[in-house]
């Protein structure tokens, strides 16, 4: 089986991040165009008993309970198999604790009966204060307690663990060398990766290796605004405008009050970026990667010239803004591929400040945002105005800061009805990339 869809199964007990990490992975593989769709049993649970009473709920010995388990992990896995067999699914993962070699026999008999790739990724935590802190920021917030004070839920909750720890049967390097698996240890401190079969699958291991849970902030903004901004031409090279140096001044003056420690200053290699980060007055680092989307032969024109002079590229863009590509440019698809050692360089960072451009900003933004393929090439990234992503358990905190530095208006909102214009003359038919 080369070519077929794939099914990550976490592994773990409670508090130890599964959901955190399948998130995340359904999020990085949605962005970098690879259908994927998280199965969490435990909203099964939830919505197949409406009412949590406590930790009995998940006692070895209760057999109601673990019949209803039982049948929540089932429902989930035909989800997981119209998913990935009805729908488009590359990969499904299904979040779960799957704590006994039992239940990971059933996994892989239903992935071999319908031709899934399993990967395991288990999660092992012993530090104490990991996993109260992973109790109070995630679990706590979950329906289960929303009626409980603090002090209970967590006391439950404890209880809900031990019910786990006695059945646990860790993925073992010699029991399980068949398997392919990576095994996250103390957090990321340390690391077991066993059989890593495909390239999906080592995508999946390297991401991994990358993400932390440190607390940080990302500052993403675009450069000053810039002489061809004022011009209503997109792309090209121009250095920044009066407003522009004004902003890159503010910009500094708003970095110095947030006081933040070790900071690092990443812009493009294009002169409006790094005018804008000199005025800083710190150390900045080039990205060539970072560079805004090449617009070929529409670079330094006008919306009006392009509609113009190329019609039907103009009317093809309007149709599928993700996937259009210039021609003897780039499309946002390409640059997303562009972007993908940036988002892995960032996990891997704390504080961090990316001084871009428009569709740069739109394309790191959607990954922290989850957004998809549609909405990324519409989202407004404002010049002179600052977004401070801050990760948190499930998703991001985003707050926007205005600099109050007048600028154009560059963003261009999506169409509300699409004209295809043929002409017979159009001399870039041709040469078209789609």
């Amino acid at each position: 089986m080369t070519n077929c869809p794939t099914l990550i199964v976490t592994v773990g007990l409670p508090a130890r991040g599964k959901t955190y990490i399948s998130k995340k992975l359904t999020r990085y593989l949605n962005w970098i165009d690879v259908p994927t769709k998280e199965f969490n049993v435990g909203q099964y649970r939830r919505e197949c008993v409406k009412i949590y009473k406590s930790f009995e709920f998940f006692r070895p010995d209760n057999e109601e309970g673990l019949k209803i388990r039982k049948q929540c992990a089932l429902a989930a896995l035909n989800d997981v198999r119209q998913f990935l067999t009805d729908e488009g699914g590359q990969v499904a993962v299904f979040d779960a604790t799957n704590t006994t070699r039992e239940r990971r026999e059933t996994i892989l008999r239903f992935a071999e009966q319908n031709g899934f790739k399993v990967f395991f990724v288990e999660s092992v935590c012993e530090d104490p204060d990991v996993i109260a802190e992973n109790i109070v920021q995630v679990k706590l917030g979950c329906p289960d307690y929303t009626h409980c004070n603090t002090e209970d839920a967590v006391a439950d909750f404890m209880k809900r663990i031990k019910c786990y720890e006695n059945s646990y049967q860790p993925l073992d390097e010699e029991l399980d060398r068949d398997l392919s698996f990576i095994k996250i240890i103390d957090v990321g401190r340390r690391y077991l990766v066993n059989r890593v079969q495909d390239h999906i699958q080592s995508r999946i291991v390297y991401y991994l290796m990358n993400i932390h849970i440190t607390p940080r902030s990302i500052y993403l903004c675009r450069h000053g605004e810039s002489d061809l901004n004022i011009k209503g031409r997109i792309g090209g090279d121009s250095g920044l405008s009066a407003r522009g140096k004004e902003f890159a001044k503010a910009l500094g003056q708003f970095i110095q009050s947030q006081n933040i420690r070790d900071l690092k200053v990443w812009t493009s290699q294009m002169k409006r970026t790094i005018q804008t980060a000199e005025a800083l007055g710190v150390p900045y680092e080039q990205w060539k990667a970072l560079n805004e989307i090449d617009a070929g032969v529409c670079e330094e024109l006008m919306y009006e010239e392009i509609q113009q002079k190329y019609p039907l590229e103009f009317a093809l863009r309007d149709q599928d803004k993700y996937r259009y590509r210039y021609p003897k440019g780039e499309s946002y698809e390409d640059l997303v591929q562009r972007l993908e050692p940036v988002i892995m360089e960032l996990e891997r960072q704390e504080n961090v400040l990316v001084i871009c451009h428009q569709a740069v900003m739109r394309c790191l933004l959607a990954y922290f945002l989850d957004k998809t393929a549609e909405e990324l090439p519409y989202m407004k990234c404002a010049l002179h105005t600052v977004l401070k992503l801050t990760p948190m358990a499930y998703g991001c905190k985003v707050e926007s800061v205005c600099l109050n530095v007048d600028a154009v208006n560059t963003h261009r909102d999506r169409p509300s009805f699409l004209t295809v214009l043929l002409h017979r003359r159009h001399p870039l038919n041709s040469s078209v990339n789609m």
